[in-house]
């Protein structure tokens, strides 16, 4: 009972604290509002350029054209130099008639041209069309399936899908270190916002050693007033998340500009974007709390 005497007038006291110097509260709550709507922005665009990256991992697919010459043991001997390049996670064989079939129903005016070609008049050729388990290794595998004997050609679109992956790469990483420095930065602006509270109360606490409080019962109702700014303070930016995004999405009908860039669902990642923010608001506050009662009062 003692404990929960001890806990329960902690928690008292950090919300008396909260509310007692409400300006330097508020202060406090708006720039971790502040920094988790950056910080939400952040996680949701890292999240779709990650599914971006992925989405486009997944379609690249490397066409090597045959020579229209090979007979069907020359395409068997190809599939078995295919099965030995460790890249390859799996790969098929499209006959021109299959391409010509496939050209032919996708479009009107493929069909009216092609139509009347028999086999011998077709241009097109037979292809094997790969898919490769590591995308960053995919130019290297192109080489390899270019130097096997009856490929005349390789194509997976080398420019774009390259030039591609390194813009979202680069992306990904200016928005983990966007979100890494807006929590070190938050987290100094608490400690030096609290570090004013603390001095304000500087006669509280003087009390509070003279009856025998033990630094660890200072400390505590500023840790918690610390987690409270948090906990106020990550509200916002969670309904934002939740309702912005969600909004955002059906706006867009899921798609980004083509229907080629998906993006997220926003069941579940908004839930989990949601507790992201509520951990890191109040870690930030309780270590901002934290560092201003250990650096700044040295109990």
């Amino acid at each position: 009972m003692k404990t929960f005497r001890i806990i329960g007038r902690n928690i008292r006291d950090a919300f008396k604290g909260v509310f007692r110097n409400f300006s330097l509260s508020f202060a406090s709550i708006s720039c971790i509002t502040i920094t988790l709507i950056v910080v939400a922005v952040s996680i949701i665009l890292s999240q779709n350029v990650d599914n971006f990256t992925l989405l486009v991992e997944k379609d690249v697919t490397i066409v090597a054209f045959l020579d229209n010459e090979l007979k069907e043991e020359d395409v068997d001997k190809i599939k078995d130099k295919l099965k030995v390049i460790d890249n390859i996670e799996k790969y098929e064989y499209k006959s021109k008639t299959e391409i010509t079939k496939d050209m032919m129903e996708s479009s009107e005016v493929f069909d009216s041209i092609m139509k009347n070609w028999d086999n011998e008049e077709n241009p097109i050729q037979n292809t094997f069309q790969v898919k490769v388990k590591n995308i960053n290794k995919i130019d290297k595998t192109a080489k390899e399936i270019k130097k096997i004997k009856g490929v005349t050609l390789v194509k997976y679109g080398e420019g774009m899908v390259n030039q591609l992956i390194s813009t979202f790469d680069f992306i990904h990483k200016i928005c983990i270190g966007a979100v890494v420095a807006l929590i070190l930065v938050t987290a100094f602006l608490i400690s030096n916002t609290i570090k004013i509270t603390i001095n304000s109360r500087k006669t509280e606490i003087g009390i509070m050693r003279l009856i025998g409080a033990s630094n660890l019962n200072i400390r505590i109702p500023f840790i918690i007033e610390g987690l409270l700014l948090g906990l106020l303070g990550s509200i916002i930016p969670i309904l934002l998340t939740v309702y912005g995004y969600t909004k955002l999405y059906r706006h867009f009908g899921g798609h980004l500009f083509s229907d080629f860039i998906k993006l997220i669902s926003p069941v579940p990642f908004v839930y989990y974007t949601s507790a992201i923010l509520l951990v890191i608001g109040i870690l930030v506050g309780m270590i901002g709390s934290w560092r201003a009662v250990r650096k700044y009062l040295k109990i």
